[in-house]
C-alpha cells in the first residue's frame, strides 16, 4: 500500500471516528436534556450542554450558571470544580466566559450617551432610574477621564420605574435629563402621550438576552461584565486590564 493510500485511509478513519464521537455526543446531550426536564422543581431553560472538564462529566449551562451531570442525566451536581494542581476554579472560569458580552453587537443607538475628554475608552451600563447604587456609580463615572458611557435604561425594580424611564427617554435631551435625575435628583419632566418609548422594551429584551438580572450591570470593552457598582479607582484598574493598558 502506497504512502498516499495509507494517508488517505487514516484520514477516512479519522473522519469516521469524529462522526461517531459527534453522534455519541449528540445522543448524550439529548438524553441529558430529556432527563433534566423531569426534575422537580423544574430547572431554568438549559442554554448549553457540553462535555465537562473531567472525563464522564457533562457541563450544563443555564445563562451564566454552570452545573454538572453524568452522561445520562441521572445525577445532577450543584458545585464547583477546582483544579488543585494549577490553583484554578474551573467552574468560575466557565461562568465568567459565559457571561461575556460582545461589545460590538450592543445596539448603542438605544443607549443614552455622554463622554469626557476624548472618549476613547468605552463602557456600557444597564441602569434603572430608581436604583440607588446606580446613582452612586454615576457619581464615580464623573471622575473618569477620556471615557464614553452608553447607558441602557431598564425599568426592572418595580414601582414607578417604568414611568421614570419613559420620562427620561421621551425628554427633549434624554441624556441630560437622566444625568440631572441621577446626579442631582432634579424632577423629571412629564412625557408626551405620543412619545415613542419603544427603546425601553428593546432594552429590556436585550437585558434578558444577555442575562442582566440586576442594576447596575457594567460591560467593559473586552466583553467582561461587572455586576454592581465600584469606585472610580477600581473601575480605572478594570478598564486598564480590559484595554491591555492602552487607555
Amino acid at each position: 500500500m502506497t504512502k498516499k493510500l495509507v494517508t488517505g485511509f487514516k484520514a477516512l478513519l479519522g473522519a469516521a471516528l469524529l462522526a461517531v464521537l459527534a453522534g455519541v455526543a449528540q445522543a448524550n446531550e439529548a438524553a441529558i436534556r430529556k432527563s433534566l426536564t423531569t426534575l422537580q422543581p423544574p430547572l431554568p431553560k438549559i442554554d448549553e450542554v457540553r462535555p465537562g472538564p473531567i472525563a464522564g462529566l457533562w457541563e450544563v449551562r443555564f445563562g451564566t450558571q454552570i452545573k454538572y451531570t453524568d452522561a445520562t442525566g441521572t445525577y445532577f451536581i450543584d458545585g464547583e470544580i477546582l483544579d488543585l494542581k494549577n490553583q484554578r476554579n474551573l467552574t468560575e472560569e466557565r461562568s465568567v466566559a459565559a457571561s461575556r458580552i460582545d461589545f460590538s453587537i450592543l445596539p448603542l443607538k438605544d443607549a443614552l450617551v455622554w463622554k469626557s475628554g476624548n472618549g476613547k475608552r468605552k463602557i456600557a451600563v444597564f441602569a434603572d432610574p430608581n436604583c440607588g447604587v446606580c446613582r452612586r456609580f454615576e457619581q464615580a463615572l464623573q471622575e473618569m477621564k477620556d471615557i464614553t458611557v452608553y447607558t441602557f435604561v431598564i425599568p426592572i425594580l418595580g414601582g414607578d420605574s417604568p414611568e421614570k424611564s419613559r420620562a427620561i427617554v421621551c425628554a427633549k435631551d434624554p441624556t441630560a435629563t437622566y444625568l440631572a435625575w441621577m446626579l442631582r435628583a432634579e424632577a423629571l419632566p412629564k412625557s408626551a402621550a405620543n412619545c415613542d418609548a419603544g427603546l425601553i422594551e428593546r432594552n429590556l429584551a436585550l437585558a434578558n438576552k444577555v442575562w442582566v438580572r440586576g442594576t447596575p450591570a457594567i460591560v467593559l470593552p473586552d466583553g467582561n461584565r461587572i455586576p454592581g457598582a465600584m469606585g472610580a479607582v477600581e473601575l480605572e484598574r478594570r478598564l486598564q486590564q480590559a484595554t491591555g493598558g492602552n487607555s
